[in-house]
Parts: C-alpha cells; sequence; structure tokens
C-alpha cells in the first residue's frame, strides 16, 4: 500500500463495545517501548487492523424477520381472555325474548370470540403506543388471577343468566328454563369460540402468507395493505357470492319441493268464489302449499252468520301461485283477471294482502276482516318465493318489494276506473315481510290517505322504508316504541290495540293507517346499527313484556337480538312476532263496522285465538 512519507493513512477505528483487538494492546496505545504513532520518532507509519465487516442487510419483508415461537392453534393470550371474559359475561344478559340453553351458548361463544379479537386488538395498540414491539409472555401471577375472576364471573352470570331468562318466561307465560341449560349453554360456547378463534387465526396465516408472496415484488408496506384487502376482499365474496348464494340455493330447492305438498285437510275448493276452483283462472296446482291452503280454508257463511247473528256473503279469495305465471307482473294480472272473475270489485270491501315469502297470509288477520264484514269482502294475495318468512326476511327483499307494488298496482288500475259510488272501499294489510312489501306501493302518508281506505301493517321490519319515515320523524317526546306521527292524523302505532291507539283527544278521520309492534318483536327492533349505536328504543322505558335489565352494549346487544330472529315466533300469542287476537281490535279501529260493539270484540277476539 503506497503512502506520502511521514503522513498516516488513517485513524484506527474503535471496535465494538466491550471487545479487545485481536492484536495488541487497547485501541490508542501503541506497543510496549516503541513512542506513539506519528511523532518525530516515528520510522514509518503503522496500518490500523481492517474494522470488522458489517453483517450484510436482509432482503425486505413485509413481515420483521425475528425469533418467535411456533403458531399454536390453542395458545391464547391473557389481554384476549380477559376481553373475551367480559364479553361472555354480558352476553347472558337478558334481550327480547327467552334463550334455550343451545341458543345461549351460541351467543356467549360468539360474543367471547369477538371480545378475544378486541382485547389482542387492544393489547397490540398499547405495545405501539409504549414501544414495545414483542407481545411478552405473560407472569404466572397474571394467569393465576385470570383464572380466578372467569371462575367466579362466568358462575355468577351463569345463575344471573338463569334468573334473568325465568323473569323473561315469566312475563311471556312460559314456563321455567330446564336445568339442562345450565350445562348446554357453556359446552355450546366454548366449541363455538374455540372455533371462531381458529378461524381468525386462518385468516391471519392467509394475509401474512399473501403478504410475502406479494412482497417479491412490491415493497413491504404496500404488500402488507394489499394482503389485507385480498384477504378481507375474498372473505366477503367467499361468503356472501359462495356460500351464502349456495345456502340460499339449496333452500329453494329444498322449499319448492315443500310448496307442491297440499297440507292435511286442505282439498280443492269448489266454489267460483276461490282462486283454484274448477271455474278458476288459476289453475288449482300453480297455488303452492300456502295459496292452497288460503283459498280452501277460513270461516263460511254459515260459521259468519253464527257470529253475527245476521244473514252472510261466502268470502272471495283470489291467489297467484309462483307457478301460475312468469313473472310477478303477469301473476298480479292473472289474480285480478280471477278476482274479477268471482265479483271481488263488486263486494262492499276490498283487501289487497301482502304475502311472506312462500305466501302465507295469517289467517288471523283475514278471517277477522271476513266476520266483522258480514263475508261481504274480497282478498287478493300473490306468491313471490319459496322460502319461509324468515330467509325472505334476510334474501328475498326485492322480490317483496316488487310483488307488492305490482299486486296493488294492478288493484288499483281495474279499481280507480270504477264509479266511486259504488266501488269497494280498498284497504290493504301486511304482517312481517309482507308489510315491507306492501308499503312499497306507496310514497307517503298522503298517498296511503288518498288511495287507500285504510291499512293494518303487523312487525314491521326495522328497515321498512316508511315505517322508518313515520317513526324518524315522529312528535317531539313521542317513543320510539309507540311514535306519534303528526298528532296521529292518518298514521298511529301501537303496541296493544286492545288498550286503545293514542294520542287520546285527537282525531282520527278519512284514512286509518295502524302500525303494531309488539316491544319484545325482535323483527321491529333489529338492526345493523345495533353493533355500534344506541338506539332510542333501549333509552326509553321498556314495554309491558320486555325486562328492565335490558341494555345496549355494543357487539353484544346485536347479536343477541340477531339470535332472537329465527325464534320470534316461538312464544305465545301477543309476545315476540306472534299477532293474532290484536288484528280484531286492529281492524275494529280501522274499518269502523257499523253497529259494531265492544262485547262483539270479545267474542270474536276469542274465537280468532282459538283459530277461528
Amino acid at each position: 500500500m503506497a503512502v506520502e512519507p511521514g503522513k498516516v493513512t488513517g485513524t484506527p477505528s474503535e471496535p465494538p463495545s466491550g471487545e479487545t483487538p485481536p492484536d495488541g494492546p487497547p485501541s490508542g496505545q501503541p506497543p510496549s517501548g516503541q513512542p506513539p504513532s506519528g511523532g518525530p520518532s516515528s520510522a514509518s507509519p503503522v496500518e490500523p487492523p481492517p474494522a470488522p465487516e458489517a453483517p450484510a442487510p436482509e432482503a425486505s419483508s413485509p413481515e420483521k424477520t425475528k425469533p418467535r415461537r411456533r403458531d399454536r392453534w390453542f395458545r391464547y393470550t391473557v389481554p384476549g381472555l380477559w376481553g373475551a371474559l367480559l364479553f361472555a359475561c354480558l352476553a347472558y344478559t337478558p334481550s327480547l325474548l327467552p334463550r334455550s340453553g343451545f341458543l345461549q351458548g351460541a351467543v356467549t361463544g360468539i360474543s367471547a370470540a369477538i371480545g378475544y379479537g378486541l382485547g389482542v386488538t387492544a393489547a397490540w395498540v398499547w405495545r405501539a403506543f409504549a414501544n414495545r414491539d414483542d407481545a411478552r409472555p405473560a407472569r404466572r401471577r397474571s394467569w393465576q388471577i385470570l383464572v380466578v375472576v372467569a371462575v367466579v364471573a362466568l358462575l355468577t352470570f351463569l345463575f344471573l343468566g338463569r334468573h334473568w331468562q325465568n323473569e323473561v318466561r315469566a312475563k311471556m307465560g312460559m314456563p321455567p328454563d330446564t336445568l339442562a341449560a345450565l350445562v348446554i349453554g357453556p359446552v355450546v360456547a366454548a366449541v363455538l369460540f374455540v372455533a371462531f378463534v381458529a378461524l381468525g387465526r386462518v385468516l391471519r396465516k392467509a394475509y401474512r402468507g399473501a403478504a410475502r408472496l406479494l412482497g417479491r415484488w412490491i415493497g413491504p408496506r404496500a404488500a402488507r395493505a394489499v394482503g389485507w384487502v385480498l384477504v378481507v376482499g375474498g372473505t366477503i365474496l367467499l361468503v356472501n357470492g359462495v356460500l351464502l348464494d349456495g345456502l340460499v340455493n339449496v333452500a329453494n330447492e329444498t322449499f319448492s319441493v315443500r310448496n307442491d305438498i297440499t297440507p292435511e285437510g286442505v282439498v280443492q275448493p269448489t266454489s267460483p268464489l276461490r282462486s283454484g276452483s274448477p271455474n278458476s283462472l288459476v289453475p288449482w296446482d300453480s297455488l303452492g302449499r300456502e295459496g292452497r291452503k288460503f283459498v280452501a280454508l277460513g270461516p263460511t257463511s254459515d260459521q259468519i252468520s253464527a257470529f253475527t247473528g245476521r244473514p252472510a256473503m261466502y268470502p272471495i279469495r283470489a291467489f297467484g301461485g309462483l307457478l301460475s305465471a312468469d313473472d310477478a307482473e303477469a301473476r298480479a294480472q292473472l289474480a285480478v283477471a280471477d278476482l274479477e272473475r268471482a265479483g271481488g270489485f263488486d263486494r262492499g270491501t276490498l283487501v289487497v294482502a301482502t304475502t311472506t315469502g312462500s305466501g302465507w297470509v295469517d289467517p288471523a288477520s283475514i278471517d277477522t276482516i271476513e266476520y266483522m264484514t258480514d263475508g261481504d269482502v274480497a282478498t287478493i294475495a300473490m306468491q313471490y318465493s319459496y322460502l319461509p318468512s324468515w330467509i325472505s326476511y334476510l334474501v328475498d327483499q326485492q322480490k317483496a318489494r316488487e310483488a307488492g307494488r305490482e299486486l296493488f298496482d294492478a288493484v288499483y288500475d281495474r279499481w280507480s276506473k270504477m264509479d266511486q259510488a259504488t266501488r269497494p272501499r280498498l284497504v290493504v294489510f301486511g304482517e312481517s315481510l309482507g308489510s315491507f312489501g306492501g308499503e312499497t306501493a306507496f310514497s307517503g302518508e298522503y298517498d296511503l290517505r288518498n288511495r287507500t281506505s285504510g291499512a293494518v301493517y303487523a312487525g314491521p321490519p326495522n328497515f321498512n322504508v316508511l315505517y322508518r319515515e313515520f317513526t324518524d320523524h315522529r312528535d317531539t317526546g313521542s317513543p320510539e316504541r309507540e311514535p306519534v306521527y303528526k298528532d296521529g292524523r292518518t298514521v298511529r302505532f301501537t303496541d296493544n290495540p286492545e288498550a286503545g291507539v293514542g294520542p287520546e283527544g285527537q282525531p282520527w278521520d278519512g284514512t286509518r293507517v295502524l302500525y303494531i309492534q309488539h316491544a319484545s318483536d325482535p323483527i321491529v327492533w333489529w338492526s345493523p346499527h345495533l353493533i355500534l349505536r344506541r338506539p332510542d328504543w333501549l333509552r326509553e322505558s321498556p314495554g309491558p313484556d320486555v325486562l328492565s335489565a335490558v341494555r345496549w352494549m355494543p357487539f353484544i346487544t346485536f347479536w343477541q337480538v340477531t339470535a332472537d330472529l329465527p325464534f320470534a315466533t316461538g312464544v305465545p300469542a301477543g309476545h315476540g312476532h306472534v299477532y293474532t287476537g290484536e288484528y280484531v281490535d286492529a281492524w275494529a279501529d280501522v274499518l269502523q263496522p257499523t253497529g259494531w260493539t265492544p262485547a262483539q270484540t270479545d267474542q270474536l277476539r276469542g274465537i280468532i285465538l282459538k283459530g277461528g
């Protein structure tokens, strides 16, 4: 190595702290017996030892490379388990309806899995703010505290939950829960908790794999972001586009077979006043299971006369089945043509009833109208799906909207061309998803008032357009459970029409529109907004069959009410989504039959509650 005479090429590099150069004394000190380098007596400059080589930089990766323990599917963190414990305990709080042991376990397991995820996320956020990159193993004492608290808390809420469930059952006139529920619930909860946490870890591993793969072509931050979008988006598409569609198709196939079955005791009507009869334009075999029940059953003129003590007419019922025509418009036109053939437009009252999916129309409502009008009534309805109400509620909203609009418009087109002095009064009815479809024919309060003589909607889903308009814009000070809209001039709400329909002292002239909604009906109160927002009905005093212990909690309340949905009709009449005797008082208020008395209301209510 060539250097200028008398000039040092550089200064020795200082070794890493705690380390000693391989030869000679510590850096900066000359060997024994020699003067310091760079002095006047130095014979030649001394080249410093080479600096230690720095390790080669690692290839960039979306995930920080560091030693970590092998993933274990059943290893849980203390912060996550604290979140799971909190949510599991809260899941035992009461909801709108009583729960079986299996259902309680499902709600608890799902809630605990959500709590675990939130607990893990909270711990990750804390480490980020505390500048701690690693998740250090919890101390033994932390686990001991968690176990003791968990045992005490879970046992406490297990028995509190049983107490609350029996209180709800007592309010609804149901027997107490069985002791088996105490065992079934925790077992189901544990299985679902483990399954959902494992599913979350599968998605996390998929995300990491996608990020590593993408990191070969793009930067680490972009790889992480794109990997997350791919996994989340792919999961959503899989659930909605493959799993959900597959389940709906299977359900359609299953219930289409059931649609061809005629219930026991149902026979083809011989009266020309019914669709499906030999005189009808609608073939009997095309009506579907619920359509055949609708046209074949109901009170006869003799039964109506026995109740009223007056001569009665045989009620007309027209129906369009899913197999009766190719689309909703054609089915509606065919049903109206059959209604006209039977003389339906010559009756005193004409009812347009929107069905729930498979074509079901609540007989309690239609039977009530036929008794009140001495049989001088015609009712028309139409099927739009093979699926039962609770499935149609989730997947057939568009079909319900189309069917409700097409049927009413077809009836109204024929009815509006009649002489006003002779045409029948036109009323509409819908229960559950039927109320959703029935509303779609109208733009608002004045449209209902101008084009109908009255309406009864029972158990309206929370997403009904007009229902939301009337409820969201209710008069100041009125509760969401029983709102008052525009002083009740046209539209009114009630939990129990037998107790009266408010507001008291306000006139209810012209068209009367009445919504019946039980305080314990999950169909009415379920909404995705329950996840993160407390609704007004949970800020107000509870209804007569709802416990005061019911409280809104993020995530928890949503899953509780969601779990109530499939069992909304599994409670006694007058609760949940079961509307029967309420129709007698409701239609008495809306139709205002001439000469009708409270005694007749009580008598007819007894008939309807016994099934006609």
